[in-house]
């Protein structure tokens, strides 16, 4: 069975990951810091906006298999896996801080309604099972 929001959103979160690598690369170059953090503010900063992505991310994504699977695909499952890849992006950048730090704690907020959601509506459906 083919998983379109599923296999779209995993897609997308493979993209997002390689992006916040890079921006973690720019700084390790930027800064000549080879291994850990070197005490640097923002390499922390941005390790930690990728750690954060992979933390939550797995969740999200074995949730939007499970409803895709019971429910079906639809438009609202697909908004929802959207929108958190969206915030996803705003934490990332927000992480940085500036005129932009805002987005942090959208892409935090995004992120435990989205979960928070997905949780409810998973068992939901098992209950009605």
């Amino acid at each position: 069975m083919i998983l379109p929001i599923t296999l779209s959103s995993a897609g997308a979160a493979a993209l997002l990951n390689i992006w916040l690598c890079i921006r973690i690369g720019m700084v390790r170059t930027a800064k000549k810091i080879s291994v850990g953090d070197g005490g640097d503010e923002d390499l922390v900063r941005r390790m930690r906006a990728q750690a954060n992505f992979v933390e939550n991310t797995p969740f999200i994504l074995v949730l939007l298999a499970a409803i895709e699977l019971a429910r079906g695909s639809s438009l609202i499952l697909a908004g929802v896996a959207g929108l958190y890849m969206l915030g996803r992006v705003a934490h990332g950048v927000g992480m940085d801080g500036g005129v932009f730090g805002k987005g942090r704690m959208a892409g935090t907020l995004i992120t435990m309604l989205t979960l928070l959601g997905l949780g409810v509506w998973a068992v939901s459906i098992a209950l009605d099972a």
